[in-house]
């Protein structure tokens, strides 16, 4: 199975808007902002374990 290592040009579009975004946060923000998206990945690994463990 070929695996997808680059970015559709929405995704691409989607990062370069955030870029421009979180340039404007403080440091503690960005460190909340870093925690969150990291907390969110980290659901999104249990939920796909779970999904492969039950397909």
């Amino acid at each position: 199975m070929d695996m997808p290592i680059s970015l559709s040009v929405e995704q691409q579009f989607k990062l370069q808007v955030l870029r421009e975004q979180v340039k404007t946060l403080s440091q503690n923000e960005a460190q909340e902002y870093l925690l969150e998206v990291m907390r969110q990945n980290m659901v999104k690994e249990n939920l796909l374990k779970f999904w492969m463990k039950k397909g």
